[in-house]
């Protein structure tokens, strides 16, 4: 049959009232395929939020720390500080000797799922710790007693809050807070090194060293040579602060990506799915209205359209809230969690959209197929 101009128009205004009209007379399901799209994205933004955000704060604090070179036992890795200290302290002395180096200091980090938050705690000798780029002390002061621990601001915001004289549980033990610092140092709390080698039961030991020296870009490659040169440090890692912060990214972290593709693979199934659901029931439902449609001159594209263009308002409609509420969702987590870093980047939010809108188009192919293949008698005769 020949479609003129005027039925074409005539099907046009039929199609956007079919569809605004199928979207406000449904409500309940609108709105749940809409969240569904919304939650899909949320949970997107806040994987990527949280592990990228955790990546990129390691990079800042490490950064801060104002070290060049790091030496260590063993072969270089972005998790190797979190391995048991099985360096003699001593050795900070026979690196110091070394030409063109300034500040050598020994650190001993653990890992720490007790007390307020999962996180590193630093075993340091403060002075030499502090000369590698000295602290800023908002209150309080440097280590005094054994179990003395400094914190930086954004711990001691978070949770109840902290002041110099509070006490604190940490690695099985209870310390007192000395002293409140700046973030952007390497961690968010600071023991004694020699207490920390107390708690290990290994006295004088050290994990890893931090190295400043002269004009790094034009000395590092000689104090390489001279540590590797040294007896007894033949097979130590000697890294430069570029070289670790590069292993300090994704494709070098375990299971990194492959815990980020499962959760956006499984937030883009549950978006996929619900669309499906929603836009099959409604196909069944509007059997009749297609038949009419198909009676006036509607082809197969016509029919398809008329599903898929539903379909993206709820996803477009789904994406902005998803987007919008991942933002208030950031704005709270900061506010009560100082300390968690959730960074939300343009790309990935760009990323999110396509996913979203991609997989619910996706998720209504099949239903408009199944609607543009229907015969007019048949559907015009549904009841």
């Amino acid at each position: 049959m020949k479609v003129t101009a005027r039925t074409r128009k005539r099907l046009s205004k039929i199609m956007i009232k079919l569809i605004l009209g199928n979207l406000v007379h449904r409500p309940l399901r609108s709105v749940i395929s809409a969240l569904a799209v919304a939650i899909e994205v949320i949970m997107i933004l806040s994987v990527v939020a949280l592990f990228y955000g955790m990546v990129n704060g390691s990079r800042s604090e490490t950064t801060g720390i104002g070290m060049d070179m790091i030496v260590h036992p063993g072969a270089a890795t972005a998790i190797m500080m979190t391995s048991s200290a099985s360096a003699d302290v001593r050795i900070a002395k026979v690196l110091e000797a070394l030409p063109h180096v300034q500040v050598v200091a020994p650190v001993n980090i653990k890992f720490s799922v007790g007390g307020s938050s999962p996180q590193n705690i630093y075993g340091i000798d403060f002075k030499s710790y502090n000369a590698l780029r000295p602290f800023v002390f908002l209150s309080g002061g440097p280590f005094r007693q054994p179990f003395d621990l400094i914190v930086d601001d954004l711990q001691a915001q978070s949770g109840k809050g902290l002041k110099v004289g509070d006490t604190v549980k940490e690695l099985n033990h209870t310390f007192t807070v000395c002293g409140i610092v700046e973030h952007g140092k390497g961690a968010r709390q600071y023991i004694p090194l020699t207490t920390m080698d107390e708690i290990d039961n290994n006295p004088g030991k050290a994990s890893a060293f931090y190295v400043r020296t002269e004009d790094p870009p034009a000395y590092q490659a000689a104090v390489r040579q001279e540590i590797l040169s040294t007896d007894g440090l033949q097979d130590w890692s000697v890294q430069t602060i570029q070289e670790f912060l590069s292993l300090l990214t994704p494709d070098h972290l375990p299971g990194f990506n492959i815990a980020l593709n499962v959760v956006i693979c499984i937030a883009t199934i549950i978006g996929f799915l619900v669309i499906f659901q929603s836009m099959y029931t409604a196909v069944l439902e509007r059997t009749r209205e297609i038949g009419i449609l198909k009676s006036m001159g509607a082809g197969r594209l016509t029919i398809v359209s008329v599903v898929l263009r539903e379909t993206l308002l709820l996803a477009i409609a789904g994406t902005a809230l998803g987007v919008a509420a991942t933002y208030v969702l950031r704005d709270l987590l900061h506010a009560r969690f100082p300390t968690l870093s959730f960074q939300i980047t343009p790309h990935w939010v760009l990323n999110a959209i396509a996913i979203a809108l991609g997989g619910a188009l996706l998720g209504a192919m099949y239903p408009a197929m199944k609607a543009a293949r229907k015969d007019p008698i048949d559907a015009l005769a549904y009841e």
